[in-house]
Protein backbone atom coordinates (compact mmCIF):
# COMPACT_ATOMS: atom_id res chain seq x y z
CA UNK A 1 0.00 0.00 0.00
CA UNK A 2 1.31 3.25 -1.06
CA UNK A 3 0.13 6.96 0.48
CA UNK A 4 -2.16 7.11 -2.33
CA UNK A 5 -4.06 4.08 -1.46
CA UNK A 6 -4.15 4.73 2.34
CA UNK A 7 -5.73 8.63 1.40
CA UNK A 8 -8.57 6.12 -0.45
CA UNK A 9 -8.79 3.65 2.06
CA UNK A 10 -9.28 6.22 4.93
CA UNK A 11 -11.89 8.05 2.78
CA UNK A 12 -13.98 5.28 1.92
CA UNK A 13 -13.93 3.88 5.34
CA UNK A 14 -15.17 7.34 7.46
CA UNK A 15 -16.67 8.93 4.55
CA UNK A 16 -14.11 12.25 4.54
CA UNK A 17 -13.35 14.32 1.21
CA UNK A 18 -10.16 12.90 -0.30
CA UNK A 19 -8.84 16.01 0.19
CA UNK A 20 -9.40 16.13 3.89
CA UNK A 21 -8.14 12.52 3.87
CA UNK A 22 -4.70 13.62 2.48
CA UNK A 23 -4.50 16.23 5.13
CA UNK A 24 -4.69 13.82 7.88
CA UNK A 25 -2.24 11.33 6.05
CA UNK A 26 0.09 14.24 5.64
CA UNK A 27 -0.63 15.53 9.32
CA UNK A 28 0.18 11.77 10.32
CA UNK A 29 3.71 11.32 8.81
CA UNK A 30 4.65 14.80 8.94
CA UNK A 31 4.27 14.82 13.01
CA UNK A 32 5.77 10.90 12.94
CA UNK A 33 9.13 12.82 10.93
CA UNK A 34 9.29 15.60 13.42
CA UNK A 35 8.71 13.37 16.31
CA UNK A 36 11.82 11.36 15.27
CA UNK A 37 13.81 14.29 14.05
CA UNK A 38 14.18 15.70 17.55
CA UNK A 39 15.48 11.79 18.42
CA UNK A 40 12.15 10.68 20.33
CA UNK A 41 10.13 7.63 19.76
CA UNK A 42 6.61 6.86 18.15
CA UNK A 43 4.91 3.90 19.14
CA UNK A 44 1.57 2.74 18.16
CA UNK A 45 0.26 0.48 20.63
CA UNK A 46 -0.44 -3.24 19.38
CA UNK A 47 1.21 -2.03 15.63
CA UNK A 48 4.35 -0.42 15.80
CA UNK A 49 7.02 1.72 17.41
CA UNK A 50 9.90 3.47 15.14
CA UNK A 51 12.53 5.06 16.93
CA UNK A 52 16.04 6.41 16.27
CA UNK A 53 19.67 4.84 16.75
CA UNK A 54 22.42 6.78 17.02
CA UNK A 55 25.93 5.71 15.38
CA UNK A 56 29.51 6.53 16.47
CA UNK A 57 32.62 7.11 14.06
CA UNK A 58 34.35 4.38 13.13
CA UNK A 59 37.08 3.46 10.94
CA UNK A 60 35.70 1.42 7.46
CA UNK A 61 37.47 0.30 4.24
CA UNK A 62 36.98 1.26 1.10
CA UNK A 63 36.40 -2.40 -0.92
CA UNK A 64 37.23 -1.75 -4.27
CA UNK A 65 40.97 0.08 -2.95
CA UNK A 66 41.27 -1.77 0.36
CA UNK A 67 41.87 2.45 1.67
CA UNK A 68 40.87 3.23 5.57
CA UNK A 69 38.08 5.73 5.42
CA UNK A 70 36.30 7.73 8.12
CA UNK A 71 32.55 7.19 8.76
CA UNK A 72 31.07 10.25 10.27
CA UNK A 73 28.62 9.57 12.91
CA UNK A 74 24.99 8.99 11.89
CA UNK A 75 21.56 8.35 13.26
CA UNK A 76 19.18 6.24 11.53
CA UNK A 77 15.19 5.75 11.63
CA UNK A 78 14.09 2.01 13.01
CA UNK A 79 11.01 0.23 12.76
CA UNK A 80 9.96 -2.43 15.60
CA UNK A 81 7.02 -4.73 14.84
CA UNK A 82 4.42 -4.68 17.78
CA UNK A 83 3.27 -8.56 19.25
CA UNK A 84 -0.36 -8.00 18.10
CA UNK A 85 0.76 -7.36 14.72
CA UNK A 86 2.91 -10.17 14.98
CA UNK A 87 0.39 -12.78 15.87
CA UNK A 88 -1.88 -10.75 13.25
CA UNK A 89 0.33 -11.75 10.41
CA UNK A 90 1.14 -15.20 11.85
CA UNK A 91 -2.37 -16.00 12.25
Amino acid sequence: MNKLELVTALKDKTGVSKVEAAKIVKTFFDTMADTLATGERVEVRGLCSFFVKEYKSYTGRNPKTGEKVTIAPKKLPFFKCGKELKERING
